[in-house]
């Protein structure tokens, strides 16, 4: 079983939620549905490996800095697919 990534509260109100996770090489949150939409913005340059319903997988590159948006109801399991450390701010939008 690969190690789960460290996920760090740094906001939780009533708009808001702000998560830092991070992540040593081979770790994954393990699979989770998002409940509220979200945006996510790379600390560290991010090789990802996303395990998809119904089998799918994706790999996915973001370098450092850039972020992306997802919907509420997206659905996966998130693994630190390259050699080094890396890490990310999850900010849901709660309300």
């Amino acid at each position: 079983m690969c190690d789960e990534a460290a996920a760090t509260q740094m906001i939780s109100d009533a708009k808001t939620r702000v998560t830092r996770f991070d992540f040593a090489p081979g770790a994954e949150t393990g699979w989770h549905v998002h409940e509220y939409d979200y945006v996510i913005v790379a600390l560290t340059d991010l090789t990802m490996r996303l395990q998809l319903p119904g089998g799918e997988v994706r790999e996915v590159v973001t370098k450092a800095g850039e972020a992306y948006r997802r919907d509420a109801g997206t659905e996966h399991n998130v693994i630190n697919y390259g050699d080094a450390p890396m890490s990310f701010i999850e900010v849901e939008f709660v309300a």
